[in-house]
């Protein structure tokens, strides 16, 4: 095997296109004839997030330099320090948006829970690779797995901050099944979530839904005692969402579940956002309004324009060109990064490139799912086009760790 070793340029130029596109949508967002609307902390996002894109820049650099083994040596150090500081943030944290999530660093708020994805899935990869006898079909092996997520998604879940936990959770599934876990294991373990689905729009589409998972799982694993934990799970999901709607959930919360089911319920309140986002990519039409052009953006109608509603802005400013293009740029992305994970020689830097490249599809269904009214309103950053410093940092740092392992492919040796 040939020990040269080439750096993966064209992940770098997809990188500079989407930060772009975010500038680009930022600056409409807040710069604009929506400005006279905004206040001054907010108009200054965009220069705010033009530093966080040149630090960024610099780590992507400086992380090139590093020894890859040091990522895997490191991932516990890591883990800890960032379990740490979590909890340091639980009780001296800075809220923002009910949210007590953030650390003040020096002149910075740092999102301690975004950085923390990086730490999880080294901590994660690691304990997974670091032997050549450990998988996930070990009871044991999958349970220490899973709790390796579960540690700070707790951690947020207490700092109100549902909607990265929610990240978290959603990769537990991608570390186990990668790691060795039966196909029918890993539909079980998903099978909430889709039934929960389901049970929002329309308790029929849910039985329906679990009577397809589970016949699925059934084909799958053929074993009894799986198919009836699977019935047993599809029970609990729908009895459990209905009681969380009618007896549970503050009605405030239940207003916005509502809303996202039949948003027209209420207009003006729950429903608002939806309708909002809707209704300003659907009038970008094929080229979309022009820059710095679109009613809803300009007239302040779009809520969080700069982070959880962006895509709207790119819809309704360019169009559907301009978001389809947006979609490829990420299409590629995903592409050239498991292009990437097929091409590792190493189990751990395999494992570490599926995670990340899984962690941005995760943000950009959620994301866009919530824009365009197919997913509720979860208040999840687009990657590396949402405002945001310390997303973008941490998704920035990712890349580059995935780049540092690709380029010392030949280099890395699977056991020492």
């Amino acid at each position: 095997m040939s020990d040269r070793r080439e750096f993966s340029w064209s992940v770098i130029f997809i990188w500079i296109a989407l930060l772009s596109a975010g500038l680009i949508a930022i600056y409409s967002a807040t710069q604009g004839p929506v400005s006279q609307f905004l206040p001054d902390y907010i108009q200054n996002n965009f220069f705010r997030q033009s530093m966080w894109i040149a630090l960024s820049a610099v780590a992507l650099f400086s992380i090139q330099f590093i020894s890859p083994r040091t990522f895997q040596e490191g991932a516990y150090i890591f883990y800890g320090v960032g379990i740490i500081l979590m909890i340091i943030t639980l009780f001296f944290g800075v809220e923002v948006s009910g949210s007590k999530s953030w650390l003040r660093v020096g002149p910075l708020n740092l999102q301690v829970g975004e950085v923390m994805k990086i730490a999880t899935i080294l901590a994660a990869a690691s304990y997974l690779t670091n032997q050549r006898n450990k998988s996930a079909q070990n009871l044991k092996t999958a349970a220490v797995s899973v709790l390796i997520f579960l540690i700070p998604a707790g951690l947020l879940l207490l700092q109100n901050e549902a909607g990265v936990a929610i990240v978290y959770l959603a990769l537990i599934p991608v570390v186990l099944f990668w790691s060795g876990l039966p196909y029918g294991i890993s539909l079980l373990m998903i099978s909430p979530a889709i039934i929960g689905y389901f049970s929002i729009l329309d308790y029929t589409w849910a039985i329906a839904a679990a009577v397809v998972l589970t016949i699925a799982i059934f084909l799958l694993q053929r074993k009894t005692w799986l198919t009836v934990t699977s019935v047993v799970f599809s029970i609990l999901v729908i009895v459990g969402m209905e009681v969380a709607l009618n007896q549970v959930l503050q009605p405030h919360q239940r207003a916005r579940i509502e809303a996202f089911a039949n948003p027209s319920l209420d207009p003006l309140g729950a429903g608002w956002n939806v309708l909002q986002a809707k209704t300003a990519i659907g009038s970008g039409g094929l080229q979309g309004k022009g820059f710095m052009e679109g009613t809803q953006t300009q007239l302040r109608f779009l809520p969080e324009q700069w982070t959880d509603f962006i895509f709207c802005v790119i819809g309704e400013e360019f169009g559907f060109l301009g978001a389809t293009f947006l979609l490829l740029l990420f299409a590629l992305l995903f592409l050239r990064l498991l292009y990437m994970a097929s091409n590792q020689n190493h189990p751990f830097s395999q494992l570490f490139i599926i995670c990340v490249t899984f962690l941005y599809f995760t943000h950009v269904v959620i994301n866009i799912g919530s824009a365009t009214a197919i997913l509720p309103i979860i208040g999840i950053p687009l990657p590396f086009i949402s405002y945001g410093g310390s997303a973008f940092l941490t998704n920035t740092v990712m890349l580059a760790i995935c780049l540092n392992l690709d380029f010392n492919k030949r280099t890395l040796s699977i056991y020492r």
